[in-house]
C-alpha cells in the first residue's frame, strides 16, 4: 500500500495561493467598509453644510432691516449651500414668524429638509436631514 505523502511530498506543502484566497475571502468586506465610511462622510458634509446655512439664513433675517426677514434668509442660504443642495431643500425651506410682526424682538424661525439616499441598491438608507434655528429680531 502507498502512502499519498510518498506520491506527492512537494505538492502538499506549498501555499502559493493562500494569500491570494485570504484576499478574496477579505476584500468584499473591506469594500463594503470602506464605500460605508465615504457615504457616511458625504453625509455628514450635507449635514454640516445644511445646519450652518440655515444658520446663515437665520441672522441673516435677524439683521437684516428689510419687510421681509424670509426673504433675506432665502437668499442667504441660497447664498450658502450649492446649486444641488438648493434645489434638494428649496421645496421643503420653511420661514415663520410665530409672534406675527417682524418687529425687533419679535422671532424668525428657518427650517429645511434635506432628503437624502445612501448605500446599495440592496442594502440602502434614505430619510430627511432635519435643520431648524430660530432668531431675535433685531
Amino acid at each position: 500500500m502507498t502512502n499519498t505523502r510518498d506520491i506527492h511530498p512537494k505538492f502538499l506543502h506549498r501555499e502559493d495561493g493562500q494569500s491570494l484566497v485570504e484576499f478574496v475571502i477579505v476584500l468584499p468586506v473591506l469594500a463594503l467598509l470602506l464605500f460605508g465610511i465615504l457615504q457616511f462622510g458625504v453625509l455628514f458634509y450635507n449635514y454640516l453644510a445644511i445646519t450652518d446655512a440655515v444658520r446663515v439664513g437665520a441672522r441673516a433675517a435677524a439683521v437684516k432691516r428689510t419687510t421681509d426677514p424670509c426673504g433675506a434668509a432665502q437668499t442667504a442660504i441660497q447664498n450658502t449651500v450649492t446649486a444641488t443642495q438648493w434645489s434638494k431643500m428649496a421645496a421643503s425651506f420653511d420661514c415663520k414668524t410665530p409672534d406675527g410682526t417682524d418687529d425687533p424682538g419679535g422671532r424668525v424661525i428657518i427650517s429645511v429638509k434635506f432628503p437624502y439616499e445612501i448605500g446599495l441598491p440592496d442594502l440602502s438608507a434614505s430619510g430627511n436631514l432635519n435643520a431648524s434655528v430660530t432668531e431675535r429680531l433685531e
